[in-house]
């Protein structure tokens, strides 16, 4: 045997050995990829079609590994929701040559949807173009879960801390911050904004005869009946304080104020608490206070207060169970 065929037959062994030795740790690769909870999955940029995606699909969403032939399958099995917006990311990205992640809701085949965080890697060809897209699926129901659940938290403790824990209503706190952003809103649109301060007659003498318990009661029972007003969309019932009560009305001309107290006293009225000590009536009564106002770019969302608080005094100084406004 000459040089050069002990040459090609050396170069031949080698060749093979090094596509044994490929082969071998190409299912080595597979296995790897395979055992792992990520699903991993490869997309001809140029077809769009799977080239690949591993066998645990069909354990976490139910659909066979087979049935992920192309992205339309991808897209079709994508929350409504979810799928534009996922889906122009990831061609922007793309197209850019820039590795992405993104959150989705993936459609199983029981009908149901599950958090999906793919993160995708882009294979440029020599001139930077895209030419295939690897990546991983995770399952990251769990994770979402857990995030939904502090938001949620959250939003019950945003919640309390503007509910007043006695009466159920709004409290101080939702008042002024309600009022600020009201009185902003007059300002800028010279709309009028009107307010409503309701005090309950003798409520100390209540409590005196009836005890602390009752006199909660009570307070519970008007709050509810001044719940229950109609109100202009925007409105608000608040608890300003100890036996006093505030209702903001947006948009609310003098005259619509003076409507909304007047059917605040019906409402206590007709709730028809007793109170056998008080001044004015064997039923629980109030004294209210309606002031209106526009703003002109001047003063403070204070004023208005000031000024129904004067409403409301006087309408005590004038025998209370009344309106002054």
């Amino acid at each position: 045997m000459n040089m050069n065929a002990r040459q090609s037959e050396f170069e031949t062994a080698a060749a093979a050995a090094k596509a044994e030795a490929f082969a071998k740790d190409g299912a080595v690769y597979k296995t790897l990829l395979e055992s792992t909870r990520a699903i991993p999955w490869k997309i001809d940029w140029g077809t769009m079609r799977f080239a690949y995606i591993g066998p645990q699909i069909e354990t976490l969403l139910g659909w066979p590994q087979d049935s992920w032939q192309s992205v339309d399958d991808w897209v079709e099995r994508m929350h409504p929701d979810d799928r534009e917006a996922s889906v122009n990311y990831c061609i922007s990205q793309s197209q850019a040559g820039l590795d992405h992640e993104m959150d989705y809701r993936a459609l199983n085949s029981a009908g149901e949807y599950v958090w999906i965080r793919d993160v995708i890697h882009v294979v440029r060809g020599p001139s930077g173009e895209a030419e295939s897209l690897v990546g991983f699926m995770f399952d990251i129901s769990a994770r979402k879960a857990a995030e939904e659940e502090v938001l949620r938290l959250q939003r019950e403790l945003e919640r309390l801390s503007l509910t007043d824990g006695l009466t159920g209503i709004a409290n101080r706190r939702l008042f002024d911050k309600r009022l600020k952003e009201e009185w902003q809103r007059a300002c800028r649109g010279g709309s009028a904004l009107s307010l409503v301060l309701l005090d309950i007659d003798f409520f100390k003498q209540y409590n005196d005869r009836y005890g602390h318990v009752r006199g909660d009661d009570c307070l519970r029972e008007v709050a509810a009946a001044l719940a229950g007003v109609t109100l202009r969309p925007g409105g608000l019932v608040a608890r300003f304080g100890g036996e006093e009560f505030a209702l903001l009305l947006p948009e609310t001309s003098a005259t619509e104020a003076l409507q909304v107290a007047e059917a605040c006293a019906a409402a206590i009225a007709a709730a028809a608490l007793p109170h056998e000590s008080s001044a004015v009536s064997d039923r629980v009564t109030a004294s209210i206070g309606v002031v209106t106002g526009t703003c002109q770019g001047q003063g403070q969302p204070l004023t208005l207060v000031e000024a129904a608080d004067k409403q409301l005094y006087a309408a005590k100084r004038a025998g209370r169970a009344r309106i002054e406004a």
